[in-house]
């Protein structure tokens, strides 16, 4: 029996990288979008320029569902190469969508999907001659096909088109031809639309689209940084570029044409992070943006900038390690090598977005708190957050905010002979005063290095010196627990000792994991942390369930490590579900990870 679902539904795109579907694939996910459907698009890509398997997922989900599934309800087949695995993740009943200008086996196909074979090699190849033409209108035909297969609103598809070679005159009418000429076979050859259907909606509401890398760059301009400092490396790139297309926009002195900011490709992560270490010792807000491989050569001067306190901004778009590992993939495993990040005894302060918006709030919140902190901060991105477009709340911004600058003693202070040591604790906080460079010819200065020093930064090798920086940078540490992002509680409908901790990109796939186990009688209190150091509602919580499950999409385990570390935990406390093949988790995988976990406690707890 085939699939029938009405704006409900996971089309998968499979095709071949650097055949230029991936515009056409947008097309089609953001024509849903326009029909007031929430749609979450997740592009799978190869870490090589051309040639290999690409695919393009498309969640279609009115009740907005914004994490993962799992399964494809429509396989879209485009690649010969990945044929046989991408049939068989089809759920029975579904549909396979393909080209059949050329002869399949009837072997290479299940008897429990429905077949729609569409020849788009010979529609092309009567149409147009030249070669590049024929591939890229292609994609263009398969979506007009889609239309009508769906019911997809055509007129919002063509304003679609018209608005996105604005300019482009003469690229509108041949884009509409050949939408319209895969529209007119499938509605002469099939019966449409098929089960699966898009109807119109109203559940987008004021929200936009946008992927996080750019919303994390924008942040940054809010936030106030002039200097951006970075190594190309997937999948983080993209932020620098954004960040340089903003301040092109809004950091250009109108009058003079003078730029108001410095974005420098460093020759390697290493030198990318000493330059942002010495912006930020000059007083610029500065940040790099990398990932795993690029924070291991990070290491020393992330353990300069703790020791010397120097701010410094990181965006780590996390992908799958070690090493090179998987570099197009996703995971959530720079944890631990973040939070300890530089040998010695080393704290680091970690933020944890779940989506644009927070990229956006936490990418502006980090120069302040690096600012007030006098501290390396970390803003834990992944892949799945910053290279995927996701429908999120608006961004707002106070105008009356101000930037928080923190303890910086002015030139005024120190004429008036306010003491200053550069290192020296007077409130209590674990935080010192600091100068700008230049503030005051005679009072101020300072030496900064990354040997001990007393109070006054002057260089010791005294123990005693040592032990008294190291007990107030614990005690800094300790303050920052309350200035760092809160964790968000959901309660369950239900008094219930079981728990569950989870942040970031895990968070859409347990939201609606945690309804199916509801709907099984399971019922779960949902804590997402968004922030490191953990203050004591994390701790409380722990408390107040007998298990806590903690999900994340790493092989090790790392933030209930870091739990257990950092906050005393018994590990028998703490149950891991985890995830990390590299894909984003799925709602099944938590919900049958966990249901499975429940099953056993109750098992074991039966005499």
């Amino acid at each position: 029996m085939p699939i029938q679902s009405i704006n409900d539904f996971v089309v998968r795109f499979a095709n071949v990288n650097g055949s230029g579907s991936a515009s056409a694939n947008q097309l089609f996910a953001r024509s849903i979008i326009r029909m007031g459907v929430p749609v979450t698009p997740r592009n799978i890509f190869p870490s090589n320029i051309q040639g290999l398997p690409t695919w393009y997922e498309v969640r279609v989900s009115e009740a907005g569902n914004l994490g993962a599934r799992g399964g494809t309800d429509l396989l879209v087949a485009m690649n010969p190469q990945t044929w046989q695995d991408d049939v068989a993740a089809i759920e029975p009943g579904g549909y396979i969508f393909y080209d059949s200008s050329r002869s399949i086996p009837k072997s290479q196909f299940r008897d429990d999907v429905t077949i729609l074979g569409v020849p788009l090699t010979e529609i092309c190849n009567k149409r147009y001659t030249d070669p590049r033409q024929r591939q890229l209108f292609k994609n263009i035909i398969y979506v007009g096909a889609l239309a009508a297969l769906l019911d997809i609103d055509i007129k919002v598809v063509e304003q679609l088109i018209g608005e996105q070679f604005k300019g482009k005159d003469k690229l509108i009418a041949p884009n509409l031809e050949a939408l319209h000429m895969g529209r007119d076979y499938a509605v002469q050859n099939f019966e449409c639309p098929i089960g699966l259907r898009v109807c119109h909606a109203d559940n987008i509401g004021d929200r936009i689209f946008v992927e996080g890398n750019t919303a994390a760059a924008l942040g940054a301009v809010y936030g106030g940084a002039t200097v951006c400092a970075w190594y190309p490396i997937t999948p983080s790139t993209s932020l620098a570029e954004a960040f340089m297309a903003y301040c092109q926009r809004l950091r250009v002195d109108k009058e003079t044409g003078q730029n108001k900011f410095a974005i420098v490709q460093a020759e390697d992560e290493l030198a990318s992070i000493g330059m942002v270490v010495g912006a930020g010792w000059n007083g610029a807000r500065a940040f790099t943006a990398t990932s795993g491989p690029g924070i291991s050569l990070m290491q020393e001067f992330l353990g300069l900038a703790y020791f010397a306190e120097i701010p410094a901004v990181v965006f780590d778009v996390q992908r799958g390690g070690p090493s090179t590992g998987i570099p197009t993939r996703t995971q959530q495993s720079d944890i631990l090598s973040c939070a300890y990040a530089s040998h010695g005894d080393t704290k680091h302060v970690l933020l944890f977005p779940e989506d644009p918006y927070e990229a956006f709030e936490f990418g502006a919140q980090a120069f302040d708190l690096a600012d007030r902190l006098q501290t390396p901060i970390f803003v834990m991105l992944d892949l799945d957050i910053g290279s995927n477009h996701r429908l999120c709340a608006p961004f707002t911004w106070d105008d009356n905010r101000r930037l928080d600058r923190g303890k910086v003693m002015t030139a005024a202070e120190l004429e008036a002979g306010k003491e200053f040591g550069r290192y020296l604790d007077v409130d209590g906080d674990g935080i010192p005063y600091r100068t700008y460079p230049g503030t005051h010819p005679r009072r101020g200065a300072y030496f900064t290095r990354g040997t001990t020093k007393d109070r006054y930064a002057r260089y010791s090798e005294e123990g005693a010196d040592y032990v008294d920086n190291m007990e107030r940078l614990a005690k800094k540490f300790e303050t920052a627990k309350s200035l760092v992002p809160g964790p968000v509680l959901k309660s369950a409908s239900r008094k219930t000792d079981l728990g569950v901790i989870y942040f970031g990109s895990t968070a859409p796939a347990m939201h609606e994991a945690a309804d199916m186990l509801a709907a099984k009688g399971v019922h779960l209190d949902l804590l997402r942390v968004r922030g490191f150091p953990f203050s004591s509602e994390v701790t409380d919580f722990i408390a107040e369930h007998e298990r806590v499950f903690v999900v994340e999409q790493n092989k090790d385990a790392q933030l209930r490590t870091l739990l257990m570390v950092e906050c005393g935990i018994d590990p028998a406390q703490l149950m891991p579900i985890l995830h990390y093949d590299g894909n984003p988790i799925t709602a099944r995988f938590v919900t049958k990870a966990i249901g499975d976990a429940v099953n056993q406690i109750q098992e074991r707890a039966i005499p």
